[in-house]
């Protein structure tokens, strides 16, 4: 694990991103104490879904609120 004081981090965040895409866990540190830790994301639990599944997740846009809260508390 790499450990990099803040102003450093700050000047090459790029390449510790690109890094941290490798693979590899960085820490930041302000005055020799942590202060975050930049690490990859794991398996597609951590992605965001695509804007279409967003989308289709939202329901019928002509639906008023009211109505989809009732049948929201009609079914559990």
């Amino acid at each position: 694990m790499t450990h990099v004081g803040i102003r450093q981090a700050r000047q090459h965040l790029p390449d510790l991103i690109d890094r941290v895409e490798a693979g590899e866990e960085i820490v930041i540190t302000r005055h020799g104490k942590t202060v975050a830790k930049l690490v990859p994301l794991s398996g597609p639990d951590n992605q965001l879904p695509s804007l279409e599944e967003f989308r289709g997740g939202i329901g019928d846009p002509g639906t008023s609120s009211a109505r989809l809260l009732r049948e929201e508390r009609d079914i559990g």
